[in-house]
């Protein structure tokens, strides 16, 4: 129980760091993870997406605090209880994010985080595999040899060239590449999928680090970082019905999650004091900062009715499922390999946004992102959402006890720009669903409904239909050590405690553009660097497009 090195969490940062911190051989690593094995088709067969984030052997079960400005529903907030962390359990859709987003953060203090300086570690953790369905991406733009493998769907269904020819017809730019030089657009959505099967931060990095024999994966639960004289020295971990301490000689390395991190943070003594004294736990440093800022992205689904039989509706017989289930059993292929986001975009919602602030999925089917709530027809729909909202929320303790759940408030929708947003959002949709390219396939509208029109009604739809997109970050922001909220430095260093840092979503200045899961995985990356000494990659000299109309009345 000591190594060199001891991670907390195996998700997507955290496997990311075990490979790379072991690379070279010259140093041990202990990574702890409280979840069990990823081995099954529930897990590793795309199409059932649905159901890992659903089954308490794979997930935490955390669920937000009721939500004043939704009614008061509680949201759930599915995070990997699993090898692979979120990665094992989310859609598989692959998003490095705008890059904007990157140099906003290193305007607002992380420094060493602008977009030149995180390209090179997206490129070094990819191996695109785009030329195999057809084509895109672009050359110098995407890596090809990483260890995260990044593919296309077929697009066989002629609803997914549906969409991207509506976007275009209703105004919008086409894209060859969101992840490449130009996220801005209608195109083919990415997917962390390979061989017809999930390819999760465990498949991608911890299962090579692990067949090194200088890595050691502890099963447990942190109870909380040991801090000596300033330092962190170890974790504290539940394992085996007893507790010990695994030992860190060097460096521990929190990446538990944008709920887990700050949870385990402010057991450990970091986070604001006033709270802490509240729930009984000694303050080692006062960083207010510890479980604030708290952001995630919230979407709706607008659903139509398809008046031909070419959706998956015919598909969720159990017949159809069986037969699906056994071809990918057997072969990896066909419905079961695929997670069915095979179109998306990214645009802009009116004159004078920089870079787009709203995305979209598009899916051929209408049903819910947990499979529940089937169209009782053939249908299709895009989930749709802003992309910065200006709520933020928290997480807090609820107590000192490390097995209980943390109390999670996102203060959804308690912005008022983000009504105005999702209205428009509603209605963007339905002018793109209304564009010629769907004419052969357009029935009625079956979410939100014709009848629901004025703002007041379109809110109305809001408040009760409304779902996270499950991307949680920002509770251990990066930034200047002068910056009084900032938790982490630009080296994920914790500000106030020598040899602990974080690196996961919880350090994001700013939610990116899109799925989380990418930038995760590049923190861990980059993190690597900088807890190992070495020399950053190489800052790129790739400029992205940027609209050159973005300040006129133009789409």
């Amino acid at each position: 129980m000591e190594a060199d090195f001891v991670i907390i969490g195996s998700g997507s940062a955290g496997s990311a760091l075990a490979y790379r911190l072991s690379e070279n051989g010259k140093h041990s690593v202990i990574v702890i993870e409280f979840g069990g094995s990823d081995i099954g088709p529930f897990i590793q067969m795309p199409a059932a997406l649905s159901f890992p984030m659903n089954m308490a052997t794979y997930d935490w079960g955390f669920a937000s605090e009721p939500e004043p400005h939704l009614g008061g529903r509680s949201l759930v907030t599915p995070r990997g209880k699993v090898i692979g962390g979120s990665s094992s359990i989310n859609g598989m859709v692959y998003v490095r994010g705008h890059a904007r987003d990157f140099d906003h953060w290193a305007e607002s203090g992380a420094r060493g985080w602008a977009f030149a300086d995180v390209l090179p570690y997206f490129k070094r953790m990819e191996n695109a595999h785009f030329h195999e369905n057809g084509g895109g991406g672009e050359n110098g733009w995407r890596g090809t040899d990483g260890p995260l493998h990044v593919q296309r769907g077929s697009r066989k269904n002629p609803l997914f060239h549906a969409f991207v020819e509506a976007g275009s017809q209703a105004g919008f730019q086409v894209t060859e590449d969101y992840n490449g030089e130009k996220q801005e657009g209608f195109g083919a959505m990415e997917q962390t999928i390979y061989r017809g099967r999930r390819w999760s931060a465990a498949n991608a990095y911890l299962k090579p680090a692990l067949n090194r024999q200088n890595v050691r994966l502890v099963r447990g639960l942190a109870r909380k970082v040991v801090i000596e004289n300033g330092r962190a020295t170890g974790v504290e971990v539940a394992t085996g019905g007893r507790i010990r301490v695994a030992r860190a000689r060097r460096e521990v390395i929190i990446s538990a999650s944008s709920i887990n991190s700050p949870k385990l943070l402010m057991l450990s003594g970091i986070g604001p004091a006033a709270h802490l004294k509240e729930r009984g736990v000694t303050v080692i440093a006062d960083r207010p900062g510890v479980g604030q800022n708290l952001q995630d992205h919230l979407e709706v689904y607008i659903q139509q009715e398809c008046i031909q039989p070419i959706t998956l509706y015919s598909k969720l017989n159990l017949f159809s499922k069986a037969r699906i289930g056994a071809q990918w059993l057997f072969f990896k292929t066909g419905d079961g390999a695929t997670n069915h986001f095979e179109s998306a975009a990214f645009v802009r919602s009116k004159p004078g946004v920089e870079y787009p602030d709203i995305q979209y999925h598009f899916l051929p089917v209408a049903i819910r992102y947990d499979g529940k709530a089937a169209a009782e027809s053939h249908g299709f729909q895009a989930h749709v959402g802003p992309m910065r909202s200006k709520s933020r929320g928290s997480v807090t303790l609820r107590s000192a006890d490390p097995k209980e759940k943390p109390v999670i408030r996102f203060n959804y929708m308690s912005h008022p720009d983000d009504w105005a947003d999702f209205r428009h959002c509603v209605r963007l949709t339905r002018e793109i669903f209304g564009q010629a390219a769907f004419d052969p396939y357009r029935g009625r509208e079956i979410q939100p409904g014709a009848d629901v029109q004025s703002d007041e009604e379109i809110d109305d739809f809001i408040r009760a239909h409304v779902e996270s997109a499950f991307h949680p970050c920002g509770t251990a922001k990066m930034g200047s050590v002068d910056d009084p909220m900032a938790v982490v430095d630009p080296e994920c260093r914790v500000i106030g405690v020598e040899g602990l840092r974080v690196a996961d979503s919880s350090i994001f200045p700013r939610i990116t553009n899109g799925n989380l899961n990418g930038p995760s995985m590049m923190v861990g990356e980059k993190a690597a660097d900088h807890i190992l000494g070495v020399d950053p990659l190489l800052r790129s000299n790739q400029e992205p497009w940027v609209n050159p109309r973005w300040r006129v009345s133009d789409r």
